[in-house]
């Protein structure tokens, strides 16, 4: 069916600069986090698609109001279009959108590009049934989460402990540590349907680089613009808009490029080791130094100015060696959490013959992930 003979579609009407840190509804703008607004225009069960900025789609159901680029779905019907099933819908379409998006600096989603999608409609039953699934298996992610999140305070711990008292009269500059602070591209390339992956923003924001997009460049394309980023192993990646401030190492030799918003550092090896840095932009000392750093209402930007003023404790290269070795060991932990809970679903999944109401008994427990 078409998704227009389905839903409803409104728009926000505020401007991104309306929301009150003190305000009691939930405001939403362009941005994933929520921000808040005295007053409220809607109270309704809708998926939020952001417009512009970074493109996301949200569930919620009550009162709260909405920036002028953010899209308000709701069911015209909802005995016969579950409004929780339509997210997890867009959840995974919203990559699509990404794709379709127009515009030059800030790319925007089109009206059309939500009504015209074609959807495959199971029976409502079904709907609540898949929907039923997929909770519990976002709840078997988020234990897995907060798990890992505890082994990142670690490496916090670990790096204060180390490194907290040294005082802040004997920090470094990033421009002091790094041979080149620049970032992506900023003329959009041709692109083409396969070839050189052409990373964005959402392929760092885990603060590891994911090779997985719909964007390639040809070989003469990435000949001329690793001029300007001559990426190697060791080198940093930061994102610089919307979700800014996440740091991810160059771990392989697979070649790629990138676009403006991302930032590139690339660090003296004389001075710094790579996991060193890329586990000292985590700290809350430097997440907060990029917070007071970041310029703009709508989308907000980390400039390459502001970065090469930002600061961090440089001991000796021996001592941040010793704190490399620690994250790695963590790192490990880290891939045995996500390995025991994606490879039971898969191996479950895959080795299974049973019916689909056996496999809705087995997800009904998200302790057996």
């Amino acid at each position: 069916m078409k998704l227009g003979d389905l839903i409803i579609v409104r728009t926000g009407k505020l401007d991104a600069n309306a929301e009150n840190i003190n305000g009691q509804y939930p405001f939403f703008t362009c941005s994933k986090q929520i921000s808040w607004i005295n007053t409220y225009a809607f109270d309704c069960e809708c998926v939020l698609i952001a417009g512009n900025g970074e493109l996301y789609a949200k569930y919620y159901n009550g009162k709260f109001n909405a920036y002028q680029r953010t899209y308000v779905i709701e069911s015209n019907n909802k005995n016969k279009l579950d409004v929780k099933f339509l997210f997890y819908f867009f959840s995974w379409y919203i990559e699509v959108l990404r794709h379709q998006s127009i515009g030059g600096v800030i790319k925007y989603i089109k009206l059309t590009n939500l009504v015209d999608v074609d959807i495959k409609l199971p029976t409502l039953e079904r709907q609540k049934q898949i929907v039923n699934i997929l909770e519990n298996l976002q709840n078997c992610l988020s234990n897995k989460k907060k798990e890992v999140n505890n082994l990142d305070d670690l490496i916090k711990s670990r790096f204060i402990e180390m490194f907290g008292n040294i005082e802040i009269e004997n920090y470094i500059t990033f421009e002091e540590i790094c041979l080149k602070i620049t970032d992506g591209t900023h003329q959009p390339p041709k692109f083409t349907s396969n070839g050189i992956p052409f990373l964005l923003v959402s392929n760092i924001t885990t603060n590891e680089i994911t090779y997985s997009t719909t964007k390639f460049i040809n070989e003469v394309t990435y000949k001329e613009l690793i001029k300007r980023t001559p990426i190697e192993i060791g080198d940093i990646l930061l994102s610089t808009v919307g979700s800014y401030g996440h740091p991810a190492i160059v771990k392989k030799s697979d070649r790629f490029c990138f676009q403006r918003h991302i930032a590139y550092l690339k660090p003296n090896k004389n001075l710094i080791n790579s996991v060193y840095l890329h586990a000292a932009i985590l700290t809350d000392d430097l997440q907060e130094q990029i917070e007071k750093s970041v310029n703009g209402v709508a989308q907000k930007t980390l400039n390459l100015s502001e970065i090469k003023k930002l600061k961090l404790p440089l001991p000796s290269i021996e001592r941040q060696n010793q704190c490399a070795e620690f994250v790695k060991l963590i790192d490990k932990s880290k891939f045995v959490y996500h390995s025991k809970n994606f490879l039971w679903l898969i191996f479950t999944l895959l080795s299974s013959t049973m019916a689909y109401s056996n496999v809705v008994s087995i997800f009904a427990c998200p302790n057996r992930c």
